[in-house]
């Protein structure tokens, strides 16, 4: 009974606190190059949550200039080796499952008795909406623990970015069970890219306290306006196309949150052991494109 209450309180005081700026205060916090300030917080959080510096690449704290460098850090070298099948799709982030499965009836599913719309998650792009029906999704939940930088599930060119403003609904399991709607509800960059098994869409989802989004081909990407702004990469426009091989880094989130990829109709399935609840690495096997 206590921990009902509990997580309704959570849940309640979720709509309560005013997210964006609560979140763009702890950026700036995160951001200090004070020694006093990002050695306080870095030493704490990493004592917290039990974060393993040994795969690190640089696993000394007191080295990181800021908070934001020690959480996006980097790994060794080798320390996530990525699944070479020639059709397998690989988990683009440490963490955990949330949900997966096929869209049904333009619905994602968020947890037991919680769904979202596709068409929203798409930030209300019509043609995206037509093109990911029916196909299939992963919802990745990255923990404050996890490494969080985000890698290509497979060989890809970047179509479009999309970025959608929302809310800052924390993203965690509690949230997920209590939130109408929250993933489509969040701020969110949505990237579409091109593989020679079709489109793929991978979903970058901001979350409170998440001090901004970042991509590799445009740097920090979130917060931006209050408007969906999409962005057409063409050969033969002014923007280039960004070809990125599997297991390539493509952004990095700054604090916890989700990553959830999306694939067409009929072009991919998920490994028997990929289910709500399985914990994932950057790299793994996590599925296979439909290869006709």
């Amino acid at each position: 009974m206590a921990s009902k209450f509990a997580e309704q309180a959570f849940i309640i005081s979720q709509y309560l606190l005013p997210q964006h700026t609560l979140s763009r205060l702890v950026g700036r916090l995160a951001s200090s190059e004070s020694t006093m300030i990002k050695d306080t917080f870095i030493k704490h959080f990493a004592k917290k949550f039990d974060i393993d510096m040994s795969e690190a690449a640089e696993p000394d704290l007191s080295a990181y200039s800021t908070f934001n460098d020690f959480f996006t850090r980097a790994l060794k070298d080798g320390a996530r080796p990525i699944d070479s099948g020639s059709s397998s799709i690989v988990s683009p982030a440490d963490g955990e499952v949330s949900e997966c499965g096929k869209i049904k009836n333009g619905q994602l599913m968020q947890a037991k008795g919680q769904q979202f719309s596709l068409h929203d998650l798409l930030g209300g792009q019509h043609d995206l909406t037509e093109t990911f029906a029916n196909g299939q999704f992963a919802t990745i939940y990255l923990s404050p623990r996890d490494y969080h930088r985000v890698h290509m599930p497979f060989k890809g060119t970047l179509r479009s970015s999309i970025y959608v403003p929302g809310q800052l609904f924390s993203v965690n399991h509690k949230t997920a069970r209590n939130v109408p709607g929250l993933f489509a509800r969040n701020e969110r960059l949505v990237c579409i890219f091109d593989t020679e098994n079709g489109p793929m869409a991978l979903v970058l989802v901001g979350a409170m306290i998440v001090a901004g989004i970042e991509t590799v081909w445009d740097g920090q990407v979130c917060p931006l306006s209050g408007e969906v702004s999409r962005k057409n990469f063409d050969e033969n426009g002014q923007t280039s196309p960004v070809q990125l091989d599997k297991g390539a880094e493509m952004g990095r989130f700054k604090l916890g949150s989700t990553a959830i990829i999306v694939t067409p109709d009929g072009s991919s399935h998920w490994i028997d052991d990929f289910k709500h609840g399985t914990k994932v690495k950057m790299g793994e096997k996590i599925g296979d494109y439909t290869v006709s």
